[in-house]
């Protein structure tokens, strides 16, 4: 018999998601984010869930490759661009729009023999990481419009990202340096300057001024919040979201301990009262964080349970006392359906990103579409 955990996707959830971004969005056309693997799930689920969205945007060729092989037709938008000019012809071949994050991939595309048909231009309005900067800087992107109209029929589109779209403050300096930058470049050239892609998932739901053209909505598509702060208004259910990922397992073991004893790696947990403490098959070598703290809640029979001691390579063990029912063999969800992957990454000092994309390849695989 294998080892009980399994990470379980719904493809039907993603579909879901996906209406309910297209609900928000209103005119407004849908990249759907899939880097990471699709953010965990697999680009050929990807492929599946998302076949409503208008494009797929991704971060490598491998993942492009991926796409097309699972049926992908439409639109795909590589991210970070290229990173040397074969990579150009080959996104060419693929059919696959470029983004240019840098003056140094923009001579790179100036110089190459073979290009992509579509480029998109990525504007530094402030987050400062990639993107060419637009303060004070239209001159030099209209210039540098024109040099690359040169290598292109069709007009070049324009993008950035939001350091701040979670917050009720933060991004409107982002948005209003855009649209500096975006009005100075339609201005002066009519022709080339082609369609704007602003918003992530915090900004489909929380500032529909940002929609433009194109949203590129990511973690949503899987059933997590971009919020994060923990207002019901702002959980996952509370946008009409779907959980994707349900990681679940069993207790595999059951320890009695008397007041004083200690549980697992540093003795972290000690018991103040006759305790039961249930042994889950689950460690951090599947993807679990190591960092989670006593009281990080689990579902196991119908309710949360608090972990008590450090999670380890394979186990995770939780305080049972106050749940008599649950035996050996009893079902265990770590998040998913019951217990948002949100919960569990608040409790851990992370976002739920961060374990979505963490769970380990030796975690088997379930597909389940209940639609179709």
């Amino acid at each position: 018999m294998t080892r009980p955990i399994l990470l379980t996707v719904r493809i039907d959830a993603m579909r879901h998601n996906v209406s309910v971004i297209r609900k928000s969005l209103g005119q407004s056309r849908i990249w759907a984010v899939a880097k990471a693997n699709g953010y965990g799930q697999g680009i050929a689920q990807v492929v599946k869930g998302v076949a409503d969205a208008d494009g797929l945007a991704v971060l490598d060729l491998a993942e492009a490759h991926q796409a097309r092989a699972a049926g992908w037709t439409k639109p795909i938008l590589m991210l970070e661009g290229a990173f040397a000019a074969e990579d150009l012809a080959e996104m060419k071949a693929l059919d696959a729009s470029t983004v240019i994050t840098s003056f140094e991939q923009a001579e790179m595309f100036k110089n190459a023999s073979t290009v992509p048909n579509s480029l998109w231009i990525k504007l530094n309005t402030g987050m400062n990481r990639l993107g060419i900067p637009s303060r004070e800087n239209h001159e030099a992107l209209v210039g540098l419009v024109q040099d690359l109209s040169h290598r292109i029929q069709s007009p070049i589109h324009f993008m950035m990202h939001f350091a701040c779209a979670d917050l009720p403050t933060g991004w409107q300096s982002q948005f209003d340096e855009f649209q500096a930058a975006f009005a100075a470049l339609k201005s002066r050239l009519t022709t080339q300057v082609g369609q704007a892609s602003l918003a992530n998932s915090a900004a489909v739901f929380g500032h529909p001024q940002t929609h433009a053209d194109w949203a590129r909505p990511g973690i949503a598509l899987y059933g997590a919040t971009p919020f994060e702060d923990e207002s019901a208004e702002h959980s996952a259910s509370g946008l009409g979201l779907k959980p994707v990922q349900s990681l679940t397992t069993q207790i595999i073991g059951i320890q009695a301990l008397k007041p004083g004893d200690a549980v697992g790696y540093g003795a972290r947990f000690r018991a103040m009262r006759p305790s039961r403490i249930g042994v889950i098959a689950a460690g951090y070598a599947d993807g679990y964080p190591r960092c989670a703290p006593d009281g990080t809640p689990v579902w196991i029979a119908g309710r949360r349970v608090p972990i008590a001691g450090r999670v380890s390579m394979d186990l995770i063990t939780v305080d049972l006392t106050d749940h008599p029912e649950v035996v050996v063999g009893s079902g265990v969800e770590l998040w998913g359906e019951h217990l948002p992957i949100d919960d569990v990454a608040r409790h851990c000092g992370t976002v739920g990103y961060e374990l979505m994309t963490a769970v380990m390849p030796r975690v088997p695989r379930k597909i389940i579409d209940g639609q179709r």
